[in-house]
């Protein structure tokens, strides 16, 4: 179930009601791909504020298998986190695994990036891996078409995304997974086709999911372009349920798709970056290994989180330097708040009724620099 609060032009608050708790959003999920945020406990995680995580379908069905995870106890037991989870379908690994996979009208034929074992990813196939890893919000089976894309190409990935999407469902609810609560989602797909998107939407939405994601965006276009492909799928995706944009984005993106109604989010930056020494602050982004950090006793930027609490720029500079592996943890915890924090702001000016003034001020901030 979701519920629709509170209304800013189009940014929304909302509740999202799962297995394993209550979903406050607009919300950014951190990414786990392999049943861990990389660098960052659970505990970690937590604390930084996170509601749900992210892991692949793809990555956990190669290893340890979703069989192995079912007998653990189902993937929240495995990883030790008692919060809600989705899984991506694999379909991005349709786009990211490109040499690797051959597309049929029935499914994706993979080789295993690991050793080139094959392995199979159908509808029914891609629905039974995320019941057995027992995640709170499964993702459909789609095709994810790479940019630029041939039109022609890309109405034949859309069909087929239409077609794997409703026998997904079908098999999610002759299963009884909707009726113990679990939620599925269907994923636009349409490249920078505007029609293609607006029918695969109205496709999808014809066959009452619990949710709606935008997909295919992030994957090499120009940002405008992505920005104006969430701005085409909005006015088609029913406004009672949750709608997600999948893989994105950096702080500003975040609040201009808030602003054209969007409510979830996920994205491996914050982390990614953290391992190549770069933090996020309110005048943008700084790279720890500069020289002008060595002697600087201000930490990252006055935030409440154990990093900015405890450490130094300084100190930070010389873990990075010393190739530590703390320093990864703690700029991903840095990170990782930042972006949480920054929903959490984003859910309270919506609220409070001034979201739009607060969010272009944000951006003019960040994108001035100067930090």
């Amino acid at each position: 179930m979701f519920k629709v609060g509170s209304k800013c032009g189009e940014a929304r608050c909302g509740e999202l009601y799962t297995r394993h708790g209550v979903i406050q959003t607009p919300i950014f999920m951190p990414v786990g791909t392999q049943a861990t945020v990389k660098g960052m406990t659970p505990t970690q995680v937590e604390d930084v504020g996170a509601q749900i995580i992210l892991g692949n379908t793809y990555h956990l069905n190669l290893r340890p298998g979703s069989k192995l995870v079912q007998e653990m106890g189902g993937l929240h037991r495995f990883m030790a986190w008692d919060k809600p989870i989705l899984t991506d379908s694999g379909g991005f690994q349709v786009f990211s695994l490109s040499e690797l996979r051959k597309v049929r009208e029935d499914g994706i034929e993979f080789r295993s990036h690991l050793d080139g074992s094959p392995l199979f990813l159908g509808p029914e196939s891609c629905y039974r891996i995320q019941a057995e890893l027992g995640t709170d919000i499964a993702m459909v089976l789609d095709e994810c078409p790479p940019f630029p894309c041939d039109r022609d190409a890309c109405a034949d990935a859309v069909k087929r995304t239409v077609r794997w999407a409703g026998e997904f469902l079908e098999h999610a609810r002759t299963d009884g997974f909707l009726e113990r609560g679990h939620h599925v989602f269907g994923i636009i797909q349409g490249s920078t086709f505007d029609d293609l998107r607006q029918e695969c939407a109205a496709d999808l939405a014809a066959m009452d999911f619990p949710g709606y994601a935008v997909g295919g965006v992030s994957v090499g276009e120009p940002e405008e372009e992505m920005l104006r492909q969430v701005a085409t799928c909005a006015p088609v995706m029913p406004v009672d349920k949750p709608r997600y944009v999948m893989g994105v984005g950096t702080p500003p993106q975040l609040l201009k798709m808030i602003g054209m109604g969007m409510d979830m989010f996920d994205c491996v930056m914050p982390t990614r970056l953290a391992r190549h020494a770069n933090v996020f602050t309110l005048n943008g982004l700084i790279n720890l290994k500069n020289e002008r950090f060595k002697n600087d006793a201000a930490p990252i930027m006055e935030a409440d989180n154990y990093t900015c609490r405890h450490f130094s720029r300084a100190y930070l500079r010389h873990l990075i330097m010393a190739k530590e592996l703390l320093a990864s943890t703690l700029l991903s915890l840095h990170n990782v708040h930042f972006y949480l924090e920054l929903m959490a702001e984003a859910r309270a000016h919506i609220e409070a009724g001034d979201y739009d003034q607060w969010s272009a001020a944000w951006i003019a901030r960040y994108e001035a620099g100067d930090a």
